[in-house]
């Protein structure tokens, strides 16, 4: 298994030569405007991808599937929705498979729990995107569990620490967690994505595996940089086991 960060929380995951991209925000450097509730006036997303238009074509010609944990416009953009192929096969949970579907995607693979897809066994993660009256509006998410013999990769998606992230570790003890940090936060409410004390806890609760930070530096309501991060993994010792990717940087799952 191979991981690789375009940019915030889009990824592509290689198993066995099969390439899943996981969240796509494809569009340009400030083409998804200002945030609503962020008391800031800075255009998103903050940062282009890591590669030009001519790259990121080839690279999507490569890609066998694409895995949608929401549709908020940082993990599925206007631009994704048009230059992916409306054949390619898209991974996602009944309460977003209908909008896909109407967005003229015809491969649609819907994922209530479990499934096994080209030889990868696929679960559905739960997920809470924030708290109180914010984390209603920002609606339902998913993660996701990709498993091909013995190696497992959770991605966790857009979510804070509470007890079913716990649960879900304990559940699919995977070698590999994906994490989205950056404390996002709105102008009202508490964070909706993990702060770095729930990286922290994340760890606490997954001794035996490899945490990646993504979803860093390209919104402009993320309160936490990768600096600021890197020091607290430092502070409380996990240095060894928990790492933050650079946009662009391909890592191998071992």
């Amino acid at each position: 298994m191979k991981l690789q960060l375009w940019r915030n929380a889009t990824l592509v995951l290689k198993v066995n030569g099969i390439q899943i991209l996981v969240d796509p925000m494809l569009g340009k450097k400030g083409s998804l405007g200002i945030f609503p509730m962020t008391d800031n006036e800075l255009a998103n997303p903050l940062v282009d991808l890591p590669f030009d238009k001519e790259e990121l074509k080839k690279k999507l010609e490569r890609v066998d599937a694409v895995a949608v944990t929401h549709l908020h416009p940082d993990h599925w953009d206007a631009a994704a929705i048009e230059l992916l192929d409306k054949n390619i096969p898209v991974i996602c949970s009944d309460v977003i498979s209908g909008q896909i579907a109407e967005q003229g995607f015809t491969n649609i693979i819907v994922l209530k729990d479990q499934l096994q897809w080209n030889t990868i066994e696929i679960s559905k993660t739960k997920g809470r995107h924030g708290t109180g009256e914010i984390g209603e509006k920002m609606g339902i998410v998913n993660g996701f569990v990709f498993k091909k013999d013995n190696k497992s990769v959770y991605i966790a998606g857009d979510t804070i620490w509470y007890d079913e992230i716990a649960a879900e570790i304990d559940k699919h003890q995977p070698q590999h967690i994906i994490v989205a940090g950056g404390a996002a936060t709105f102008s009202v409410g508490d964070p909706i994505i993990m702060t770095s004390e729930d990286i922290v806890k994340v760890c606490e609760s997954a001794p035996e595996s490899t945490v990646w930070v993504t979803h860093l530096e390209a919104l402009s309501h993320c309160r936490e940089d990768r600096k600021f991060i890197q020091k607290k993994i430092h502070e409380n010792g996990i240095a060894g086991r928990c790492f933050i990717l650079n946009d662009g940087e391909e890592v191998s799952l071992k």
